[in-house]
């Protein structure tokens, strides 16, 4: 059997979840003896530096790849991907993609025809879950696929470990990207709860009057490994768009495809996740026991008023061993198991 591979290259930062997917995964990939057959990793912001960089990757790439290697990719790669693939078929080595976005979804950049097409070249897809998996086979896509999850999050940092004590007033937590295009439903949410507090890690200024509201605790911007061991709150909530009743717009309508990094943030931090029914992870919520889910944002009060310590404390030891795994690269080595054994290698 070839060798596993992969192409790392420049990262303009490490604070976006995209990057830090790749990332880990990368630092996954080594960890299970796969070479790394560009330069080593850069983060550079400089877009010359980086495409100079890149562009010496891609040829060491194209010169070090042999006849019967296995060649990881993670899409989307912005650029360069259909060469990567072509060269990796001349060498007659197999490929695998992992993905991260879909294009055609995620702001639609592009049309589901074109993505389909583009990736019917390569030897097996990873799907960041079984709605997305669903999607492609819907579609006749002549390629095996196979499902990840989650994405895996690796950090050394640990949540600490609080015990509730009953009668108890709860507490959510937001983090991430705070916009009135991305999650205006903050501010609604947070002008009616009265049962709950809310915590919102992120630029409220984004958010006019979000943090004039009593019942909302705001904190500015924390590095993720102090977000870990620190974040303050009973539970992590994964919801998008402008409305409580339902997630929609762009953004609501995606989370029925992809995996949200933040869904992996927060196990990390120790915190069972909240998380819109119609959501494509939804389903590994509810199997791995690890928070609930909701139709509507009037649900959480209901399922809160009749959450007691100990249910609680079970949803966070279920969250203590998929955080463990997530930590491990957990996912992607089981994802990438199961294409080995279904492309016989």
């Amino acid at each position: 059997m070839g060798r596993l591979c992969y192409i790392t290259r420049n990262y303009y930062h490490l604070r976006g979840a995209g990057n830090k997917a790749k990332t880990d995964n990368e630092a996954t990939l080594k960890q299970m003896g796969a070479v790394n057959l560009g330069l080593p990793t850069t983060i550079c912001n400089s877009k010359v530096v980086a495409f100079v960089l890149n562009i010496i990757g891609l040829a060491k790439f194209a010169v070090c790849l042999r006849k019967g290697d296995v060649l990881f990719l993670q899409y989307p790669i912005k650029k360069y991907f259909s060469f990567v693939c072509r060269v990796a078929r001349f060498k007659k080595a197999r490929t695998i993609v992992v993905i991260h976005d879909l294009m055609s979804k995620h702001r639609k950049r592009v049309s589901e025809a074109d993505e389909l097409k583009a990736l019917s070249v390569v030897d097996y897809v990873i799907a960041s879950n079984e709605q997305m998996k669903q999607w492609f086979e819907e579609r006749g896509i002549d390629v095996p696929v196979g499902s990840l999850g989650l994405f895996d999050y690796r950090s050394d940092a640990e949540a600490s470990d609080k015990d509730i004590e009953e009668p108890h007033r709860w507490s959510l937590v937001y983090a991430g990207s705070i916009t009135m295009r991305k999650n205006p439903y903050l501010l609604k949410l947070a002008q009616q709860t009265s049962a709950y507090d809310l915590h919102i890690y992120g630029n409220v200024d984004n958010v006019p009057g979000l943090k004039d509201i009593d019942s909302v605790v705001c904190h500015p911007f924390t590095p993720a490994d102090d977000f870990i061991s620190s974040a303050e709150g009973d539970f992590g909530l994964v919801w998008d768009g402008d409305s409580l009743d339902t997630c929609r717009g762009d953004f609501g309508e995606y989370l029925k495809y992809n995996s949200p990094h933040k869904v992996s943030f927060y196990i990390r931090a120790g915190l069972p996740v909240i998380i819109w029914r119609q959501a494509a992870v939804a389903s590994i919520i509810e199997k791995e026991k690890i928070g609930f889910c909701i139709d509507t944002i009037d649900d959480i009060e209901k399922r809160l008023q009749s959450l007691s310590a100990s249910e609680y404390a079970e949803m966070k030891s279920n969250v203590r061993r998929v955080s463990d795994k997530l930590k491990e690269g957990g996912f992607l080595k089981e994802a990438l198991d199961e294409a080995y054994r279904r492309l016989a290698l």
